[in-house]
């Protein structure tokens, strides 16, 4: 479009304006004019924070008792402001309310329908109170609720995790260290590692809560409120834990929206790294694992593909996620006190968020809960090499100190890499050859069960300690259904 052209738009637009009077806003006494309809879209949030409709008015109605306390409104008038709020909680649960033009945000269209069906008097619900500590009292209010189904989601996958190595602990495969074998583990031990990160982000979202379960109402826009309302008698009504401190900070912190943005990129880590351990372990060259039909899709192109999706979209998802909690990050470290409009992008990351998070934990649930292992393959990929750490302790359990005893295994090593065979195939006179400590009972060692049972301590991966893990974890899980 040529330059005139966008001009001559955007003129007409500002001219179009007048229909958006300023005289309609919950602020318009003041101005004169409409607002440019491309400012107007900038500014409005009603396309995704009608999301607080049933919170916002939850939080209408608690305030209209206080102001009824308060003498500011009468007993019929309360009563009229209640039915008022409770139709249109109605009308939004079966899809029939109605936007205008004109509703900003939903604080703007909940008043606003309010005055279409009681008149003047809902004028008065506003009485005291800002969007400022309305809109994050509503935040709080729909976090607060929605962490009960990201709790629930969170354990379900912990305990899919769980019992999964419950009923396979039998089954032993290679552990790695920078992509390369290590030490022989059993699969169990490798699946509960995934449910002990995942269990401490489920105990960091408790503590998230204590603190995001604190009610601003009654702070007004800056400096409190002058009406004497009881805030005490708002914390009961809206069943918060606590009330704010201070009313600059209470309508300005951002705290528990990064906290929770924080917990979920810390959610997504876990879970990727997870999704990268199995997508790895689903290859043909490693054939550990094959992933359910319900979680994998095929090629366009190659019939004979079946690609880990599942996996693949929450560990991209994981970045999303990161970028949601850094652009908050980036918001509030340039803000002075107390609100400025910059926090309205709040909503729309912690949604976004949300519904990220609570699709990625039902399929990862999915995906474990369906995986199927091949436990021919995970033992054919033991090899005698990664018992060259038990070789070492078979010369510390005959008095060798360890640095010694690790430089002889190494030694040990190489003789059978020079000789082209594997560790088991050298003959006792060669280990005889580097250390006389070496005796016939050197054959224990290379059998894989026996490696895995010498890890006792508790953490290790022998069958005793992997299900003292088990059982642990499932005393934490229970503890952590319990309310708080």
């Amino acid at each position: 479009m040529q330059t005139a052209q966008v001009a001559e738009v955007s003129i007409g637009n500002r001219q179009r304006s007048d229909m958006t009077a300023e005289g309609d806003k919950l602020w318009g006494g003041r101005f004169v004019g409409g607002l440019d309809p491309v400012m107007e879209r900038l500014n409005s949030s009603i396309d995704y924070d009608q999301r607080l409709s049933e919170v916002d008015i939850q939080g209408s109605m608690a305030y209209a008792k206080a102001l009824e306390k308060t003498g500011i409104l009468t007993k019929p008038e309360l009563e009229k402001i209640l039915n008022g709020l409770e139709k249109i909680s109605e009308e939004w649960s079966k899809g029939l309310f109605v936007l205008n033009p004109n509703d900003e945000d939903i604080h703007t269209a909940n008043e606003r329908r309010l005055k279409e069906l009681i008149g003047e008097v809902a004028g008065k619900l506003h009485t005291g109170r800002s969007r400022n500590d309305q809109v994050v009292t509503d935040l709080r209010m729909f976090m607060r609720n929605f962490y009960s189904v990201l709790s629930a989601h969170l354990l379900q996958l912990i305990r899919a995790l769980v019992e999964r190595a419950a009923v396979e602990t039998d089954v032993i495969f290679p552990g790695y260290t920078h992509l390369q074998r290590a030490q022989p583990i059993r699969w169990s031990h490798f699946l509960l590692s995934h449910a002990v990160a995942l269990l401490r982000d489920s105990d960091r979202l408790r503590e998230i809560k204590k603190r995001i379960n604190i009610l601003p109402l009654g702070s007004g826009a800056v400096a409190g409120n002058p009406l004497s309302i009881d805030r005490e008698f708002l914390r009961k009504e809206l069943d918060f834990a606590h009330i704010s401190l201070n009313s600059m900070d209470a309508v300005s912190e951002r705290d528990f929206v990064v906290e929770f943005l924080f917990f979920a990129s810390l959610v997504m880590t876990h879970l990727s790294k997870m999704a990268e351990d199995l997508i790895i372990y689903s290859t043909k060259e490693f054939g550990f694992v094959t992933l359910s039909d319900a979680y994998s899709t095929g090629s366009s192109l190659m019939p004979q593909k079946k690609n880990p999706d599942s996996l693949e979209i929450i560990r991209s998802k994981a970045g999303r996620v990161f970028g949601r909690c850094t652009s908050i990050l980036m918001i509030l470290k340039g803000l002075p006190n107390t609100y400025n409009k910059d926090l309205q992008e709040d909503k729309e990351a912690v949604f976004d968020v949300l519904d990220t998070l609570n699709a990625v934990l039902q399929v990862a649930t999915g995906v474990i809960s369906t995986l199927q292992i091949h436990k021919e393959n995970m033992e054919r990929a033991l090899s005698p090499d990664m018992l060259a750490t038990d070789l070492a302790y078979y010369l510390v359990r005959k008095g060798m100190p360890f640095r010694q005893a690790h430089m002889t295994s190494g030694k040990v090593v190489h003789l059978a890499e020079s000789k082209g065979i594997s560790l088991s195939l050298l003959t006792l006179e060669d280990m005889k050859s580097i250390s006389p400590l070496f005796a016939s009972d050197v054959s224990q060692v290379w059998d894989y069960v026996n490696s895995v049972e010498q890890y006792t301590a508790p953490g290790g991966t022998a069958k005793s300690s992997v299900n003292a893990q088990i059982e642990q974890l499932r005393e934490m899980m229970e503890s952590q259904k319990e309310p708080f």
